[in-house]
């Protein structure tokens, strides 16, 4: 079973709380909606996947010990494609658990019982740091239209002639980027490099090309027309003017 807590303040940023125990589920949700924040909750890892596709939100609070499989899976799961950032609150305070979460994608552990002023300010800089992951301070607010397409920067959301086209979090970093350098032809490494954190290796621009094949077709975008994004083979992806 899962529950969607919904936020009346519209805060733009969704918080993903996997735990099953209610009383601590229920815990956290009333601080983080206090807070301000729109909170998504599940009681297990599969029902967790379902939410974050649904949902793609900003942030997740993970439990480890969950009731159909263990929270490291779904922790791997976010990781194959994501950097949305993960904060474990788990039970479990033995070091070797700590440096595994870690090692394996999470940004941070936070061991129960917690104070609940130290979890938020930890969502705080959780959400803060990621504030697009690679390249500190480059998302601008306001809003940037092109022909038929329009972002609003500070809610995370993309429209195609007024209909909210759904990206994954990595898909709406990409778009982003190119518009923020809209004209300019971005290679494959500059853009690897932005949303990754990495340089351009073995599978890296296939990762990307992927990526960027779901966006075209979600925005609209077919093969030998004027489209919002050029490709240039062997080179990288241009936003039209």
């Amino acid at each position: 079973m899962c529950w969607i807590c919904e936020n009346m303040r519209h805060n733009k940023y969704k918080v993903l709380l996997v735990e099953d125990e209610a009383n601590i589920r229920n815990l956290v949700a009333t601080m983080l909606e206090t807070e301000g924040y729109q909170t998504i909750l599940a009681d297990s890892c599969s029902n967790a996947k379902t939410m974050y596709a649904s949902y793609l939100p900003d942030l997740i609070i993970l439990d480890l010990g969950l009731p159909d499989m263990d929270g490291m899976n779904l922790l791997d799961y976010i990781r194959k494609d994501s950097l949305t950032p993960i904060i474990v609150l788990s039970a479990r305070t033995n070091e070797n658990d700590k440096i595994a979460a870690l090692d394996r994608g999470a940004n941070d552990y936070i061991t129960k019982p917690f104070g609940s002023g130290e979890l938020l300010a930890r969502v705080r800089a959780a959400l803060r740091n990621n504030r697009f992951s690679a390249d500190e301070g480059r998302l601008p607010g306001g809003k940037f239209i092109l022909k038929g397409m329009e972002i609003d920067y500070d809610a995370r959301r993309i429209f195609i002639d007024g209909n909210e086209v759904k990206l994954t979090q990595t898909e709406y970093n990409i778009v982003t980027l190119l518009s923020e350098n809209c004209g300019k032809m971005m290679t494959y490494a500059a853009i690897i490099k932005a949303i990754w954190g990495g340089y351009e290796q073995e599978g890296s621009i296939k990762k990307l090309q992927v990526n960027m094949a779901n966006i075209r077709k979600k925005i609209g975008d077919k093969p030998g027309e004027q489209n919002y994004i050029a490709n240039e083979l062997g080179v990288g992806y241009r936003l039209n003017e």
